[in-house]
This record gives C-alpha cells, structure tokens and sequence, in this order.
C-alpha cells in the first residue's frame, strides 16, 4: 500500500515542478503486487512475483504538454527527472487544448482508497503455502471422475494469482484522490482427446476482490464440460439464424459499441455513431448503465485517470445514444462538453424481448428472460454462440465478421455442437434485430453482459 513518506514525495515533485516552471501538473503514483502459481497436469509448473512502483507525470508548461514515467522514487532522481521533462516538454508544439481538468469536476471523495470496499483485508496474511493449496486444489487432472464415456483428460492448464493494487493521483489544482483495490483470480485451460485421438479444448476462470467469496472449485470442471460438449462440432448450413450469446461472450458485441462512443474513436474518424448522441439508433430494449459507484465490486471506481470524478449515469437508454466519452483534451479538440474517458463498469440491463408484439415472453412472466436456456425457449431454434474465434470490426462503419462456435438447437433445446462458423452483418443492424437480454451477469467480468438472443442474424458455413 502507498505509504505517508511516498505521498508526501509526490506532493515534493508537484511542487518542485511548478518552482522549475511548470504551469501544471499531475502525478500518478501506481503500486501494486501479484503472486502467480501456474500448474501444468496437476502439478507446480512456474511461481511468479510481481511487485512495481512507478510515477507517471503529466506536464503542462509554456502551453505544452509531455507525459512521462519512472519507477525510481527517490527525491534526487525524481527532480532529476522532472526538470529533464519540463525541458523536453519546451520544445514540443504548443497545444491550447492539453490542460488540467476543471477543479469542479474533479473527485473529492475519494480520500483512503478504500470507499468503493473493493480491498481484502485478507491480502496482507496470505502465506505462499495457501496460494500453493489454492492453485493444487483448483485442478481436477487425474481428479475427475464424471468425464463422458470415450474421452480422456490428456492437458491441463491452470494459474492461480493474488494481486493488490493501489493508485494515487494528485495535480497542482489540488485534486487528491486515491484507489485500492485486491483481486483473487483462476483461470484454467484444458484439452480432451477421444477414442479416435481427436482433440477438444475449452477454458473457463473466476475472479474476486475478496478470498472469502473467492471459489474456483468449478472452473475445471466448467471447462471439461465445455470441452466435451464440442465433440463432433462441424458448420452447419449457411443462412440467417436466430442467435443467442452466453453471458461469458456476449461482450464481444458490446464492446465496439463502447469503443465507437469514444471521443477519440469520434476525433479520428473512426466511430460508425458520429452525431448520433440523442438519437435513437438501436432496439428499444437496448439499455446499457455504467455503475462505478458499485461497492465490492472488481473494476468499480470513483475517478478516471484525470481525477475526473465518476457518476452512475445512462450510455444507451432505449437505444437513444445518451453519452460520448469526453475527456478533458478532447472536449476542447471536438468542441464538445466534458464527461469522463470511458465506461467504468457498464451493465446491460435485462429485457423481457418479444418476437411477435404479443405480452408473452421466455419465462412466462412479466420478467426478463433469467439465461441463455430461456432465451432459447424464447427463440424456439437457432445458434448459441458460446466462444468467439478471431474476427474483426470496421469501426468506421460498424461492419463486422466473426469466427464463432457453439450448438445449434431447436425448440428451445440444444441438438447438436456447431464449429467452423462465421457470423456477418452491422452493428447497427445487429442490435436493432436484438429480441431479449437475460440477468445471468457474471460479476468477475469488467463488463456487465448478459446473455442475449438476436433475431436473423446471418451465419456462413457449410
């Protein structure tokens, strides 16, 4: 954790460098630690530990602007350090837009860290035999008796890490704000081999900021199940299908969206959504949040990386586009309001799609559909997509292509397991064909998705 002694080496470098000159500036101070056990086969394979310090100094003088990092902390290198950048910044081209963000907007509550109670009190007494037992007991090779008839566990990967992370940012406008967080995380992947020495892969991980609510017990025999449900996957035929995504990818199709609210994304010309701030351009039942201010939760914050203070807030409502991401450099670039630099913790929320306007929907109820099973009922027949193969987004124009793999199935139950598939279309067109959105988050993803069901999504295979 930041100590008294290197917050107050930060205040010396903010003051040191307005003495050399500097019109403004802003440090960040990041440390943190990460132990990592790998296994291989059931066994220690490699044990890793991580520790970093650094300061990253953001400089403003002579209307310019530099960012520079180091990770010696001693206060003559740091003035060293300092008065080299703020030379170096003297001779770049003047930029009337790189400035500190205004003090109003800047967050004023977060003074320990520790707010959010993201932050394990557990982290400081965890000895290497525990992270040794946690990473031995998470493998189930030479473990697992309820393997399908005809396959084998041939390989398994698995890594156990603990980690501790701590930021403070402080700028010559007197912002002091500062973040700590802790995360158990475990990750495992897995191959099966069959009679006729065909092989099946599969993965699956959990993470939490607490050890008392950290439990991978599951996780290989997530993956095995995952793994064995491939077999004898191919392409099915080529057409349009209604398409559900597990809640474990279906942030693969959020996260362009995201990415093309972005002023950046905008400012370069690489946004399929310029000028479509207010605008209804998606499905009414598309609504994504960003909740940062969620407690305990991995990922939740109170301030970007300007200090700028976060707030829970719309960025889709009812497919109505409601914000961009706006930084304060960017603001001035683009001519546009301020908002902070990207989605903290967004959540889609849940909708109880319809498919032919009637009141009837997945679970028989006025709620949402709960999972992809539902979804399925909802759909009748179609694709589950569960994993995503490579594939690629045109940001500029929303057109997209992805390698995708999963089960067919009909009547709302899966029949056969489906590989060697590409799905194609528009982003735009995509989420307008969106008919429901379940609740199954998972809260180890820094993107809150659940699963979702589309309507005639078009699929080339066979």
């Amino acid at each position: 954790m930041i100590t008294e002694q290197e917050t107050a080496l930060v205040r010396h470098c903010i003051d040191f460098a307005l003495a050399k000159g500097a019109s403004g500036i802003r440090i960040t101070l990041t440390k943190s630690t990460e132990d990592q056990i790998a296994t291989l086969d059931g066994e220690i394979d490699k044990v890793t530990h991580c520790a970093d310090r650094s300061i990253r100094a953001a400089i403003f003088a002579d209307g310019r602007f530099g960012s520079f990092s180091t990770n010696r902390l001693e206060e003559a290198p740091l003035e060293e350090f300092i008065t080299n950048a703020i030379e170096t910044v003297r001779l770049l081209t003047p930029d009337p837009f790189r400035v500190l963000p205004a003090p109003e907007r800047c967050c004023k509550t977060a003074l320990t860290g520790l707010e959010l109670g993201s932050y394990c009190g557990e982290y400081a007494g965890i000895s290497p035999e525990n992270r040794r037992k946690a990473a031995l007991d998470a493998s189930m090779y030479g473990k697992c008796d309820f393997l399908p008839e005809g396959l084998k566990l041939v390989s398994e990967e698995g890594e156990y890490s603990d980690s501790e992370y701590d930021v403070l940012v402080i700028d010559s406008q007197g912002l002091y704000c500062r973040h700590s967080e802790t995360s158990y995380d475990y990750g495992v992947e897995l191959t099966l081999e069959d009679g006729n020495g065909d092989k099946y892969s599969d993965y699956w991980w959990t993470s939490s900021p607490f050890r008392s609510s950290f439990d991978p017990s599951d996780c290989s025999a997530t993956a095995i199940r995952r793994a064995a449900a491939r077999v004898g996957a191919g392409p099915v035929e080529s057409g349009k299908y209604n398409m559900v995504t597990g809640c474990e990818v279906s942030s693969r199709l959020v996260s362009p969206l995201l990415n093309a609210l972005s002023a950046y994304s905008i400012q370069q010309g690489k946004s399929f959504l310029v000028g479509s701030e207010g605008k209804k351009i998606f499905s009414s039942g598309l609504t994504i949040v960003d909740e940062p201010w969620r407690k305990g939760d991995c990922c939740s914050k109170l301030f970007d990386s300007e200090g700028v203070a976060t707030a829970p807030s719309d960025i889709i409502a009812g497919g109505v586009i409601s914000r961009y991401f706006v930084n304060t450099y960017m603001s001035g670039k683009l001519g546009i309001p301020p908002t902070i630099e990207e989605a903290v913790r967004p959540r889609l929320l849940p909708w109880a799609g319809r498919t032919d306007g009637s009141n009837a929907n997945a679970t028989g109820g006025t709620g949402a559909p709960s999972d992809r099973f539902d979804l399925m009922r909802l759909c009748g027949s179609g694709i589950l997509v569960t994993d995503f193969n490579g594939g690629n987004c045109n940001m500029t124009t929303g057109d997209f292509s992805y390698g995708v793999s999963g089960h067919l199935f009909r009547d709302g139950k899966i029949v056969a397991p489906v590989s060697e598939m590409l799905i194609t279309g528009n982003f735009i067109e995509l989420w307008n064909k969106l008919t429901a959105a379940g609740s199954d988050y998972r809260e180890c993803a820094s993107k809150q998705v659940p699963s979702l069901a589309f309507a005639g999504v078009d699929f080339s295979g066979e």
